[in-house]
């Protein structure tokens, strides 16, 4: 593999090495590369005959001239004004506040937060367009077109990087746009920077003439004097052209001509170098970081040799000139900090909820941010992990109506109201919006005294008392008080039910005389019952039986047909009154009865079977309405819908004014409520 730049000193770059794969050492192939070679990293400098050759701005070999800040090859500055500060204003209250106002016309747009925070930055247009980070929604990283230019928005990871977030743009805008920041929590200062142009203006075509390799994310470079805590805004590195802010591409061989074209007019010519200049170093470059690792690079000056003073840097040999190594510096770590995640979504989408967010003890070494013990990190106050967050007021309960009259003249029975979900603008919303564990009763029991005594009944056993022939069917009658029902205070009364009923399991067959069937099964499979019996008079003959009339058997004494019987004891029943009167004529009313489990010796009880149960409740007379017309009831004014919109029919004057209108809202209401 052929050496990168990196790995190869200075006066071997024109060289042609080649290191074998997964080992150390290499071969020089050939002592000097094809001329237009690049030899450095940023594609500035070229191999001719050998030696490493720095390029200008305007292609020339040895040429001095550098792109101003205006973008201007051999520019002086003074082209365009560069308009830079840091916003630090202490802020107390949560949202969006101005920074700054990038005028039209301005280029090299670079809105930089200074440390990583919970605050976002936001872009509008003077018109009120919403670009980067509006309305409350925050957008992803990416690029955004705005104000005739395009906006990169950088976002570095929460957890590995330290950096905040960033607006870059190459302009130039079309319109003035004003620099928002969403403010979360205590402003850590927002860098802005951007050029405008200056009294001293250059010609658009000039400016045109810039130099292919340009830096492509509109970054400027570092001005003269830029101190340390700047540099860290112009060291980002492009997300989508991958190249370092301002450096250049890199160049490919034949790029540039090993000779001067006739067309063009040669470079100055630099002084005559002799031996009495020579390059010193007279110290170091500041230390990239403070603590944790950085680097620094020695300084060579062209010096006089005797005098030791600094003069222009052409009157040495610019092949002689060392080359800066790489030096460690500030090897003590940082103090480790608390590294705050982003807030998690609020738990309630309504009312007072909870956000979480991660902390971790960070520190930094050798440009790497390491997560550490959290006892590092004692030294300083740890942020909240949580916190209460309300997005939006929740939708509450509201009691529309009052209640009911009881379903029932006497006993248990029900009442309702109207119970509403409405939102805090005042509509009616779907129960969900509201709290359900809060939602008042729309229903209830109502006790209106004692009533009557009742008949409670079973049902009809299943079995007939006879297998064959005439039989009879029983059920449990009991006297006990209703609840539910309207019959008379005195009593029960003398009409009791019945407690058999006839029943028929197709004729029997005859047998002996006074011949006594076998007993048919008990007439219930509990508690008290009877059984059945055929008993007739026949006479025997050879193989045969014949049936007598029973006087011929008179003389004998005749078996019992009857007699009671008692399997086991029952246990608990469910006994039942007779349903109630509807409690609405039409439009679907309901009606009731009240159901009782009881024991063998009748009273209460809680083993019946809950699947066997009779009904409690049951819908009747769900016909529709029809309405009575009333002649005399008429809206007077033309206005009346507005009467009922404002809820104003409660009055007596508005509801005789407006009576149609009213009592269709009345209709309305009570059918509603009736269907409830």
């Amino acid at each position: 593999e052929f050496l990168s730049l990196s790995t190869v000193k200075g006066s071997q770059k024109c060289e042609l090495n080649c290191r074998a794969i997964g080992y150390r050492f290499y071969v020089r192939q050939a002592e000097k590369v094809i001329d237009g070679t690049p030899c450095d990293q940023n594609g500035t400098s070229i191999c001719v005959a050998g030696q490493c050759k720095s390029i200008g701005c305007d292609d020339y070999l040895g040429s001095d001239k550098v792109i101003d800040k205006c973008g201007i090859c051999g520019g002086d500055n003074t082209a365009c004004k560069v308009v830079s500060g840091v916003f630090k204003h202490t802020l107390t209250n949560l949202g969006y506040h101005k920074i700054v106002e990038i005028p039209e016309g301005a280029t090299k747009i670079n809105i930089t937060e200074m440390s990583k925070s919970n605050n976002y930055l936001a872009l509008r247009s003077r018109s009120g367009r919403s670009i980067i980070n509006g309305n409350w929604a925050i957008d992803r990283p990416g690029r955004y077109e705005g104000g005739g230019t395009m906006f990169t928005y950088k976002r570095p990871n929460e957890i590995s990087s330290t950096a905040g977030e960033s607006f870059l743009a190459d302009g130039p805008t079309n319109e003035v746009l004003d620099v928002y920041m969403i403010h979360q929590q205590p402003n850590p200062g927002i860098h802005y920077e951007y050029i405008i142009p200056g009294d001293n203006v250059i010609s658009p075509q000039l400016l045109a003439q810039r130099r292919p390799g340009e830096p492509l994310n509109g970054q400027l470079g570092m001005p003269e004097s830029t101190n340390h805590e700047d540099e860290d805004l112009y060291r980002e590195t492009d997300t989508y052209t991958g190249q370092s802010a301002g450096t250049f591409p890199v160049i490919q061989p034949g790029r540039f001509p090993s000779h001067q074209p006739e067309n063009q007019v040669p470079a100055v010519q630099t002084p005559r170098q002799n031996r009495e200049h020579n390059w010193k170093q007279i110290g170091k470059t500041e230390c990239t970081t403070t603590c944790g690792k950085g680097s620094q690079y020695p300084v060579f000056h062209c010096v006089n040799r005797i005098t030791h003073e600094e003069v222009p840097e052409s009157y040495c040999d610019s092949s002689t000139k060392p080359i800066p190594e790489e030096e460690a510096c500030n090897l003590f770590p940082c103090p480790a900090f608390w590294d705050i995640g982003e807030w998690s979504e609020c738990s309630k989408t309504c009312g007072l909820g909870m956000q979480h967010r991660q902390i971790l003890c960070r520190q930094m070494y050798a440009n790497r941010t390491l997560t550490v013990q959290q006892y590092r990190c004692h030294h300083l106050e740890k942020p909240e992990t949580t916190s209460t967050c309300q997005l939006k007021i929740c939708s509450e309960w509201q009691i529309r109506t009052e209640w009911t009259s009881c379903s029932v003249p006497c006993g248990v029975g029900q009442r309702t109201r109207d119970v509403k979900c409405v939102s805090n603008l005042g509509d009616i919303v779907d129960d969900e919006e509201c709290n359900m564990k809060l939602r008042p009763n729309d229903i209830e029991n109502c006790d209106m005294g004692p009533c009557a005594k009742s008949w409670f009944l079973t049902e009809w056993s299943d079995r007939c008392s006879a297998e064959c022939g005439d039989g009879v069917r029983t059920r449990s009658v009991v006297c006990m008080t209703n609840h539910v029902s309207s019959l008379p205070l005195e009593g029960c009364g003398n009409n009791r039910p019945l407690e058999t009923t006839p029943c028929n399991n197709a004729p029997c067959a005859g047998k002996v005389e006074w011949f006594a069937g076998g007993w048919t099964q008990c007439s219930t499979e509990c508690g008290s019952g009877t059984q059945q019996r055929e008993v007739i008079c026949v006479r025997k003959t050879e193989g045969n039986f014949d049936v007598l009339n029973p006087y011929e058997c008179s003389y004998l004494e005749k078996p019992p047909s009857q007699q009671s019987c008692y399997l086991k004891p029952c246990g608990s029943k469910w006994f039942h009154t007779e349903w109630s009167t509807c409690s609405k004529s039409c439009e679907g009313g309901f009606r009731v009865r009240e159901v009782r489990c009881l024991s063998d010796d009748m009273t209460a009880s809680n083993q019946c079977d809950p699947q066997l149960k009779p009904e409690e409740k049951e819908p009747c007379n769900t016909q529709d309405c029809v309405p009575e017309i009333d002649e005399n009831c008429k809206d007077k004014y033309y206005n009346c819908n507005v009467v009922v919109q404002a809820r104003l029919c409660v009055y007596t004057y508005y509801k005789t004014a407006c009576c149609a209108s009213c009592t269709r809202v009345a209709n309305r209401q009570s059918g509603f409520l009736g269907r409830r």
